[in-house]
């Protein structure tokens, strides 16, 4: 009897073991879509980006959540941080600072855009992941060329 359980236990330990190893390598260890190299599903101005979401967040929010947008427009900051680098597309002033299109970069390109003068007319590429009542938010940006 003691052996027949020891058998048992021992299948499914190996069966759980296996189903480990399958999500950890099909779920978690999967390649990160590389957003630089990816064609963008909408070409947009940023000024006509962020009144559409101002004037129709949920519409938008629809339209443009999870896809790539490349953004055209007039770059007013550059803000950086610790890790973080963004670049403003500002349209507005509001309570809290400028309000617009704001384009975290990919950190490993971050320097392109830290060496582009404020006023100059550039174009970036990122993941769109929303709209919080002040900015139009991409993320994974890099500068198109």
């Amino acid at each position: 009897m003691k052996k027949k359980l020891f058998v048992i236990g021992g299948s499914l330990a190996g069966i759980g073991l296996i189903a480990g190893l399958i999500v950890y390598f099909f779920v978690f260890n999967k390649p990160h879509r590389n957003y630089a190299e990816a064609t963008p599903d909408f070409d947009l101005k940023a000024a006509a980006l962020f009144e559409e979401f101002r004037t129709n967040p949920q519409l938008s929010s629809v339209k443009y959540n999870g896809k790539v947008l490349s953004v055209t427009g007039e770059l007013n900051a550059v803000e950086q941080t610790d890790s973080l680098t963004i670049a403003v597309f500002g349209f507005e002033e509001g309570m809290f600072g400028s309000e617009g299109v704001r384009c975290t970069m990919i950190p490993e390109l971050a320097g392109e855009v830290v060496k582009v003068a404020p006023g100059t007319i550039i174009s970036l590429k990122g993941l769109c992941t929303g709209y919080n009542d002040t900015d139009v938010i991409l993320e994974h940006c890099s500068l198109e060329k």
